[in-house]
């Protein structure tokens, strides 16, 4: 079959920063060039430029054994010295790391010099439960302070840590622990969401019992425990510890001890598909130099004025990158939040972006077209006028989403850097450099500065301006993963078998070139569909509804169809303020037309029904293969990764 995805929808507008951001951002052109002539050199004065190194390296890149790659193999560093230590020796100690919000409204401002007093005592702490290098210790917490404390006292001592989510089930955890076979689990009695504490260490101590006949977990030896909901827990003697009773009477005399750049860093399982789960390994130099740079460079992060704030969960590399290791690295100072967006009220981030003067702020377009759908009123209730710079992450931002970010958030002045990137890619691989680039709404536009990558068709052939195909990457990268937990099989399997010939990384998205050679994602390839012959992108029929006044969100799926092979099927959100001034009746007649003038009649969807939520995991990706199932009258499949599982027995019932 062929890969080129044909491209029907045109965006033309285009945005240039304004003159006093250029004259002040961190970012240059000349990076691209740089970067062209040498780029392994370029990397390695990225790495030397921006990290303390206990033993400096001499090799740069080492890909000898492809896909294993080695970066700064002779090197030894300490990330969480990085992170903390090295910023209190600095001066800085007294510098805001963390401006923690919770849920509830209780608020901690953590120094640089309180975190690395509690990271060292937690290091202590752990290397008392007999946690060595290299040692897997599981972390389950809420967004609190001591979740990233526990992340960087794992790293400090040359562990490794495996962040899940604090939303996964008892299951899911289980399966995680099993396979990386966890000595530790550092978690919480619970955390605040949606206005209530959701339990924590009861899905730890169900985790840890016999799970459907596999018996008990046998790996875990302990389970330290933040008090942080207050909810009443089960306490096995002899495993369980307080944090509040072991942490702060632990030494705070820890020396971070450097370990080789490729120790390493830690594992993060990918949700979202059946089966085991993958674990993404990640070690430390390249990885903490590439998420480093890319934070400086494309947040354009000024650390000792600027505010950041990345929405992202930890359980998730956003949050690794771009919450944790990143902006501490950089000696950043950051928002951290505990809850969900609309509670107590909708305007909650708007109100934490004013009451803490944010600069940057970094989301989900999931985030951001939820926002679309409840209206511009409640943001303008807020003053916003401290953000210069916005953010997207997490999947393609259609073009109308990204122009209400502009207008309505951004106060039409700041510019946007819209970013692709992967849990496998490890930091930031396309995205504008916002004192530099020309934006357009809807594209991901160029590859960062070191970083290689081309759109190719089945063969391995660039398809040239103009045209759609496979995302790939041409050139090992720094912070690139380093294989699967305990499957090196698998690693070579998923990623590297399409184009072993031409050894390109292959990400599994669409994307397309445009007349500049820009580069816009089309979505994950499973999502193409093939329609009389041509095969359509979900992602711009989605961009083509969410362009209508009436549409905050939509998703797209192909189903069987006798007639073309495959036709188009829409789900859409409505926005409440049109639903203020019109009824929805005969909407989904006009959405159907309105896709067939903004594209063309072979885009037009065969059917389009009016939802009133979609099937989002808890990352906020959109389960299309759910959807799917709907749209061609199957049973529904699995839900267990949603974030609401009753919402497809919802939309079960709208579309009969």
């Amino acid at each position: 079959m062929s890969s080129q995805i044909d491209h029907l929808l045109t965006e033309s507008r285009r945005f240039a920063p304004p003159t006093e951001f250029v004259a002040d951002a961190v970012a240059s052109a000349d990076l691209y060039d740089r970067s062209k002539t040498d780029r392994e050199g370029f990397w390695a004065a990225q790495a030397r430029d921006l990290l303390h190194w206990h033993k400096p390296f001499t090799e740069v890149l080492d890909w000898s054994n492809p896909p294993f790659a080695k970066w700064f193999a002779d090197g030894e560093l300490n990330v969480a010295y990085n992170c903390l230590d090295r910023h209190v020796e600095a001066g800085n100690g007294d510098r805001v790391a963390l401006l923690w919000e919770g849920e509830p409204g209780d608020e901690r401002r953590v120094t640089y010099a309180e975190l690395t007093d509690e990271v060292k005592r937690l290091a202590n702490v752990l290397e008392g439960l007999g946690v060595g290098r290299g040692d897997r210790v599981a972390i389950y917490m809420p967004a609190i302070p001591e979740a990233v404390a526990a992340m960087l006292a794992v790293v400090r001592i040359g562990a490794i840590h495996s962040v899940v989510f604090g939303g996964f089930s008892a299951d899911s955890l289980r399966a995680r622990l099993d396979d990386a076979a966890a000595k530790v689990v550092i978690t919480a009695d619970g955390g605040y969401r949606k206005g209530k504490v959701s339990p924590l260490k009861p899905a730890v101590d169900l985790a840890l019992r016999d799970r459907n006949g596999s018996g008990p977990q046998q790996t875990v030896e302990h389970v330290l425990v933040v008090k942080r909901g207050g909810n009443d827990v089960e306490w096995t003697e002899g495993r369980d510890l307080w944090w509040h009773d072991v942490v702060p009477q632990a030494s705070a005399e820890h020396e971070a001890q450097p370990f080789p750049a490729e120790n390493p860093l830690f594992i993060l399982y990918t949700s979202g598909t059946t089966g085991k789960p993958k674990g993404i390994l990640h070690t430390t130099g390249g990885y903490l130099t590439q998420a480093t740079f890319t934070n400086k460079v494309v947040h354009d992060l000024h650390p000792e004025t600027d505010v950041f704030w990345c929405t992202a969960d930890i359980g998730w590399v956003t949050g690794h990158s771009y919450v944790v290791y990143g902006p501490l690295a950089n000696g950043a100072t950051q928002v951290l939040y505990e809850g969900t967006p609309d509670t107590p009220h909708p305007g909650r981030w708007w109100e934490i972006v004013q009451k803490y003067g944010v600069t940057i702020l970094y989301t989900a377009p999931t985030a951001i077209r939820s926002f679309m759908k409840i209206g511009r009123k409640v943001p303008k209730q807020f003053d916003l006028s401290s953000l210069r710079l916005l953010g997207s992450v997490g999947e393609p931002i259609n073009p109308e989403a990204w122009m209400w970010y502009r207008k309505i958030i951004g106060g039409k002045t700041a510019p946007i850097v819209d970013t692709w990137w992967q849990t496998e890619t490890g930091a930031i691989m396309i995205s504008a450099l916002p004192g530099v680039t020309e934006t357009k709404p809807g594209s991901a536009q160029v590859a960062f500065p070191g970083i290689s990558i081309d759109v190719v068709d089945e063969d391995g052939t660039h398809v040239g301006n103009g045209n759609g195909g496979l995302l790939v990457i041409t050139e090992p990268w720094p912070s690139m993963l380093r294989g699967i937990w305990g499957d090196p099989e698998r690693f070579v399997e998923t990623y590297w078998e399409k184009f072993q010939k031409q050894g390109f990384y292959f990400a599994g998205d669409g994307a397309r070139l445009d007349d500049d050679g820009e580069v816009w994602l089309m979505g994950r390839v499973d999502d193409v569909m093939n329609v009389s012959g041509h095969r359509l992108s979900t992602t711009e029929i989605e961009s083509a509804l969410v362009g209508n006044e009436a549409v905050a969100e939509a998703a797209v799926v192909g189903a069987s169809d006798e007639t073309t092979g495959q036709a188009v099927v829409a789900f859409v959100i409505v926005k409440e303020s049109y639903l203020a001034e019109h009824s929805p009746e005969g909407l989904a007649g006009s959405l159907r037309l309105w896709v067939g003038e903004q594209i063309g009649p072979i885009a037009r969807p065969r059917d389009v029904y009016i939802v009133g939520e979609l099937p989002k995991t808890r990352s906020g990706k959109i389960m299309r293969r759910l959807l799917r199932d709907v749209a061609e009258g199957r049973e529904v499949g699995d839900t267990t990764t949603l974030a609401d599982t009753a919402v497809m027995s919802v939309i079960s019932a709208q579309v009969r």
